[in-house]
C-alpha cells in the first residue's frame, strides 16, 4: 500500500504544475497563488490531525518561530516566482529550472552543514543535473515567448527561494513535527500572498475571473495536499529510500503530461536533459 502512495505522491506532484498552468491563461499568478494557497492550507491542517501533532504547538521555541516564518516567506517567494514563470513559459522547461533547486540546497549544504560524505557523488549528481537543466531549457524561442524571457528569471528565483526554504527549515526548526512545521509555513504563504495581492490592488481582479480558470487553481491546490498526504502515508508505513526518488521523480510525469494535454513538443535534446535530470536526482538519493 505504501508503494502505491508514493507513485501517487508523485502522479499528484507531476499534475500539479500543469493544474496551474491551465489556472493561470488569464488570471493574475499572484492572485492564483493566493487561491491555491488556502486549499494547501486546508490539507496541511489535515495533515497535522492526522499526525496527532496539533497539542505541540505551544512547545515550539522561539528561534523555531523566526525559522519557521522565514522558511515560509522564502517558500512563499518560491510559489510566486513559479506562478509567474509558469504563466509565460512551456512547463516542460519551467519545471526542470524549478527543479534545479536541488543543486543550490546540495551546493548550501555542503558549504554551510559540512555535509560532505559521499562527497564526489554529490558533485557528479549535482553536475549532471544542471547540464540536464540547460539541455531542457535551450530550445528555440517562438511566439508571444520573444516578447519576454522573464519566465527564465522568475524560474530560476523559484528555485533559489525553494533551496533557501529547505536550509531554514534545515537551521531553524529541530523538535518540531514535520506536518505541523508544513502548516504553519503555508499560513505564512497564505498571509504573504494575500498582503501582495492586496498591496498591489489585484484583489479587484476577483470578481472577473473566470470560473474554468478557477476551478483549475483549486484543482491545484487540491493535487498538492493529495501529494503531501499521500507522501506523509508513504513516509511512515514504508521505506524512505525508495519513496523519496519515486517522489523526486515526479518531473518525469510533469513533463510527460505537459505533452499529452499541453501539446508542449520535446525536442531530442530536452528528452536528453531530462534523462540526465533524473539519473542525477536518483543517484543523489540512493548513494549520498
Amino acid at each position: 500500500m505504501w508503494l502505491i502512495t508514493a507513485i501517487l505522491s508523485a502522479v499528484f506532484a507531476g499534475l500539479t504544475a500543469i493544474l496551474a498552468k491551465c489556472g493561470i491563461r488569464k488570471t493574475n499568478p499572484d492572485v492564483a497563488t493566493a487561491l491555491r494557497t488556502i486549499v494547501v492550507l486546508l490539507f496541511s491542517i489535515v495533515m497535522v490531525f492526522i499526525a496527532g501533532s496539533q497539542g505541540t504547538i505551544a512547545d515550539i521555541q522561539p528561534k523555531s518561530w523566526v525559522f519557521l516564518i522565514l522558511s515560509g516567506l522564502a517558500t512563499g517567494a518560491s510559489w510566486i516566482c513559479y506562478f509567474k514563470a509558469l504563466s509565460a513559459g512551456d512547463v516542460n522547461r519551467v519545471a526542470p529550472i524549478d527543479k534545479s533547486s536541488t543543486i543550490l540546497s546540495v551546493l548550501l549544504a555542503i558549504i554551510l552543514f559540512g555535509e560532505i560524505n559521499n562527497l564526489a557523488v554529490k558533485l557528479i549528481s549535482t553536475a549532471l543535473i544542471g547540464v540536464g537543466t540547460y539541455l531542457m531549457i535551450e530550445k528555440k524561442i517562438t511566439g508571444r515567448e520573444t516578447q519576454s524571457l522573464q519566465w527564465i528569471i522568475y524560474a530560476a528565483l523559484s528555485a533559489v527561494f525553494a533551496a533557501l526554504t529547505s536550509i531554514l527549515a534545515k537551521i531553524g526548526i529541530s523538535g518540531v513535527e514535520s506536518n505541523l512545521g508544513t502548516a504553519i509555513r503555508t499560513a505564512v504563504v497564505l498571509i504573504m500572498a494575500w498582503g501582495i495581492v492586496f498591496a498591489k490592488g489585484e484583489h479587484r481582479q476577483l470578481k472577473g475571473l473566470e470560473k474554468g480558470e478557477l476551478v483549475f487553481i483549486g484543482l491545484s491546490g487540491l493535487s498538492t495536499g493529495i501529494s503531501w498526504l499521500c507522501y506523509y502515508y508513504a513516509i511512515q508505513n514504508g521505506i524512505v529510500s525508495v519513496v523519496v526518488p519515486v517522489d523526486k521523480l515526479s518531473i518525469l510525469l510533469t513533463v510527460l503530461f505537459s505533452v499529452v494535454f499541453l501539446k508542449e513538443k520535446l525536442s531530442k535534446k530536452a528528452i536528453i536533459g531530462l534523462s540526465l535530470i533524473c539519473i542525477g536526482t536518483l543517484a543523489m538519493v540512493l548513494w549520498t
